[in-house]
Formats: C-alpha cells, structure tokens, sequence
C-alpha cells in the first residue's frame, strides 16, 4: 500500500498551493522538501546554489527524498528538479503515488515573477524562452516519474485537488 502523494512540477506550477489543500482534504500531514533542506543546513535555497553549488543541493535532496519515502501519510511537495535523480524517483514510488503539475510557461513566467522565492535556476531570466527551455529539458523526465498529471493552468486551486483526489481513488494501491 502507498500512503504517500508525491507532488513534481516546474518551479509556479502550484505545487506547495495545491499540496496543503490536497494534505489538508486527504488528512495527511503536509511536508516540502525544499523547507526541510533549508531547515537542515541553515541556508536558503539560493544561499546554496550561490555557496555550495547544485551538485550539493541535489546531494541534501536525495537524503530527504530517502528520509521520507521511509514515512507514511504524507503530501510530499518536492522541489522542481527532484526527478532529475532517478533514485530520488525510485525512492518516493515505493511509498507515493507520483503526481505531476503542469501549467503553460506564459502562466508559470506569471506565477514566478515577483513570487519573493528566488528561483536560482531562472536567476533574472524570468522570461518565456528560458522557461520553454527548462521545460523542455525536464518533460521526459516527469513524464517518466509520474502516474498522474494534472494542469493547473486557468484552473482553480479546488479544482485541481478535486481532480487530483479523484484520480488517486483509482489507484488501487493508495491508501
């Protein structure tokens, strides 16, 4: 039985907005990986990449990404290149039905652009062909790692979670 929904996406999907009303509808308890990165180490997100490089921030998500496929009846909002490790992958489908959140890179440019978050891998480059491009590079491998896919373009919070919830229930594996 799987206990767990994993949620991937690009970077102004939704996934931390849809996640805690999914965690909250579902009863499950709400966790974000990038959170308990910059909880573990003391920096933020940018911080890292600037100081430690990405190759150290994919390190510190694999070990959370570990951590918590080992856990139960969770929501996990994983980071937008968590599927570009495929043991992270293969971790989180072993507890987690995999869900993937899309959305046109005109509404993710939108969502991005003065969210406050500092998105390191636009880094000022917030703009559509940049977004295309990492888009692009990504797809197969969301397409791979996930089960369910939903778009969030134009769609209400409500929306998706109601689409997302009735998707799972046919997943006989979930629980």
């Amino acid at each position: 039985m799987k206990t767990n929904v994993a949620i991937i996406g690009f970077m102004g999907v939704g996934k931390s907005t849809v996640g805690k009303l999914l965690a909250k509808k579902l009863g499950k308890q709400y966790v974000e990986t990038d959170s308990l990165i910059v909880k573990r180490v003391g920096k933020s997100i940018p911080q890292i990449f600037k100081e430690d490089g990405e190759i150290a921030f994919r390190e510190l998500e694999i070990e959370i990404i570990k951590e918590l496929a080992l856990k139960e009846g969770q929501v996990i909002d994983c980071g937008g290149g968590v599927v570009l490790n495929k043991i992270n992958i293969d971790r989180l489908k072993q507890s987690s039905i995999v869900v993937w959140l899309t959305a046109s890179p005109l509404a993710i440019a939108r969502r991005t652009s003065f969210d406050g978050h500092g998105r390191p891998l636009l880094n000022y480059k917030n703009d559509i062909t940049s977004i295309r491009s990492l888009l692009h590079e990504r797809k197969p491998f969301y397409e791979l790692a996930s089960e369910i896919e939903v778009n969030t373009t134009g769609k209400s919070v409500e929306l998706v979670v109601n689409k997302i919830i009735e998707r799972l229930k046919q997943h006989e594996d979930f629980y």
